[in-house]
């Protein structure tokens, strides 16, 4: 991928058939992505009134592209709007994909559009013990872990951690020269 334009956007109109097919079409993506909440594949329809009206507007959620190509998606949510508690998150949906630098491209230019674009100085990120791979990343991103539930995760007749990860404003400027 030493080669390959990674970035992120929002969706254009005619992409919706192939987006919603990426979505859909490898379950792989769901085992890492808060398994132990409920998720079936949406329609075409429902899946073009719902996340796909979103992509478009771009402002909570948006395409991960390599060579302009969708892989994935950026997002946010409010946890606490009026007290400005954002998190975000990332998934890349071709298993194909993984582990070659996408999410350590596209997390950072998805924070950096955050912080100028929305009136937060802290930007949070909750994964599970189930996905080392996204613990890790935090960390090498600059996040600080700063809070691990312990055992509330309930998934495949076993436990894990919920763990809470944040960067700050002034750290972030730090890290990555943004203003």
């Amino acid at each position: 991928m030493s080669d390959a334009v990674i970035n992120i956007r929002p969706a254009k109109p005619d992409e919706l058939e192939t987006i919603h097919a990426l979505v859909v079409s490898n379950d792989e993506w769901t085992k890492f992505n808060g398994p132990y909440f409920p998720y079936s594949h949406p329609s075409l329809e429902q899946f073009e009134r719902g996340s796909f009206q979103r992509m478009i507007k771009g402002e909570d959620l948006q395409l991960v592209t390599v060579n302009d190509a969708p892989v994935g998606t950026v997002s946010c949510y409010w946890e606490c709007e009026e007290t400005r508690w954002l998190e975000a998150g990332i998934v890349v949906y071709d298993s194909a994909f993984w582990g070659k630098g996408i999410a350590a491209t596209a997390i950072p230019l998805w924070v950096t559009y955050l912080f100028k674009n929305k009136q937060i100085e802290r930007v949070g990120m909750t994964t599970w013990s189930g996905n080392p791979r996204m613990m890790s990343l935090a960390l090498k991103l600059g996040f600080q872990q700063e809070a691990r539930l312990r055992k509330v995760r309930y998934f495949n007749g076993e436990y894990y951690d919920s763990v809470k990860y944040g960067v700050l404003r002034s750290e972030w400027q730090k890290l990555h020269s943004i203003s």
